[in-house]
């Protein structure tokens, strides 16, 4: 049985969708060659384009870095390219001045095949409380040597002394297969002040 952690970063679903056969490179490239549309829609991931090597790495997805933006300041980065990166977070806290407008932004890779319906999900944890639980569409990408870079909306951060403290937030990247990509846990504290 999944723990409750994984029951709170299941993605949401729509009635009635279901996800498409699985295709390869190939297939997909050769699939209605004559649609103009269809043809630009897989260039833009890659389909049938010069094949892209991929390293010894056998990920489809790697994702490189979540990132907290925010107007006149230098991105404050969560590096997530390597396990001891992402084991070193657990001791790293990422510092939100109260009542900013922010917005994360998340870089990776995709090697080897197409991803379809990539998605970033986050529950955010103030002690045992659930305050916040986010569900953003990153998209379907095929495979590229350069990263790719997704923003999402912009949030603002809570503020006032009952807001200021410590939040533990457990994220996943999964997609249209249910296959998560990466799940790690970190921290952040809304402080009167950046530090």
């Amino acid at each position: 049985m999944a723990d409750n952690h994984d029951d709170e970063l299941a993605p949401s679903t729509t009635a009635g969708y279901r996800v498409g056969e699985k295709k390869t490179l190939e297939e997909l490239a050769q699939l209605d060659a004559q649609d103009e549309s269809l043809r630009k829609w897989k260039e833009s991931l890659g389909v049938g384009s010069k094949a892209v090597p991929a390293g010894a790495d056998p990920r489809k997805v790697i994702v490189l870095a979540l990132s907290l933006e925010v107007a006149g300041r230098p991105d404050v980065s969560i590096d997530l390219s390597s396990p001891e990166a992402i084991k070193a977070l657990e001791t790293n806290v990422l510092t939100i001045k109260e009542g900013v407008e922010y917005r994360l932004k998340v870089t990776f890779k995709i090697q080897h095949d197409v991803v379809s319906g990539l998605k970033y999900l986050h529950v955010v944890k103030r002690g045992p409380l659930k305050v916040d639980k986010m569900e953003e569409m990153v998209g379907s990408y095929g495979p590229s040597p350069e990263p790719y870079v997704k923003k999402f909306p912009l949030e603002e951060a809570p503020s006032g002394m009952m807001a200021r403290g410590t939040y533990n937030v457990k994220s996943r990247f999964i997609d249209d297969d249910n296959q998560a990509h990466l799940e790690w846990n970190w921290a952040f504290a809304i402080k009167k002040d950046w530090d």
